[in-house]
C-alpha cells in the first residue's frame, strides 16, 4: 500500500513532511484535507487526529500525527534510500539534531505560525489581524533570529557543519 498523507497544501507542517517524503524518494499519495469546510473536525478525522490538524499518515494501517514525529519516521523507516542519514546515527550528532529539531520548535515555528495567523489566515478568512499582537510576535522574532545569526556565524547549520552527517 502507498503511503497516504492527509493534509493541507498551503501547511507548512504538511509541506514538512512532504519534503521529507520527496527528501527520501518515497512514494505517496496527499490527501486533501477540506479545511475551510472543516473536514479536520469530523468524528471521522477526529478519530485519526484527536486534535483535529494537518497532517497525518496512514501507513499500510500505521496512523501517525505531529509533522515532526512523521519526518522522524519517514527518515529513520526510509534510512536508506533517498537523501542520506536526514536523522543521524552517531550520538553526539543526534543530540545536535535533536537540540536543532527544539530550537526551531521552541523559538522560531511557535511565533512564525502565530504571526501568519495574524497577517495571512484572518485576513483570508475575513477576520481583522490583531495588529498589536502581530507586532509583539515580530519583535519576539527578531530577537530569536538574533541568536540564530550568533549561532550561524560559527556553523553552517544548526545542527552543525554539515546538512547530513558524514
Amino acid at each position: 500500500m502507498v503511503l497516504i498523507l492527509h493534509g493541507v497544501t498551503d501547511a507548512t507542517c504538511t509541506r514538512r513532511v512532504g519534503t521529507v517524503l520527496h527528501e527520501k524518494g518515497v512514494q505517496f499519495v496527499l490527501k486533501p484535507v477540506k479545511w475551510l469546510e472543516a473536514e479536520h473536525k469530523t468524528p471521522e478525522y477526529l478519530e485519526k487526529q484527536p486534535f483535529g490538524l494537518v497532517p497525518y499518515i496512514d501507513d499500510d494501517g500505521f496512523i501517525l500525527y505531529e509533522s515532526r514525529a512523521i519526518c522522524h519516521y519517514i527518515a529513520t523507516k526510509y534510512a536508506h534510500q533517498g537523501t542520506p542519514e536526514l536523522v543521524p546515527t552517531d550520538l553526539k550528532a543526534n543530540a545536535l539534531f535533536q537540540q536543532a529539531v527544539s530550537i526551531e520548535t521552541s523559538n522560531f515555528s511557535e511565533y512564525v505560525e502565530k504571526f501568519v495567523g495574524e497577517k495571512v489566515f484572518k485576513p483570508q478568512n475575513g477576520l481583522v489581524p490583531d495588529e498589536e499582537r502581530a507586532k509583539a510576535l515580530l519583535s519576539t522574532l527578531g530577537a530569536k533570529l538574533d541568536v540564530y545569526d550568533k549561532i550561524l556565524s560559527k556553523q553552517k547549520y544548526l545542527a552543525g557543519d554539515s546538512k547530513t552527517p558524514p
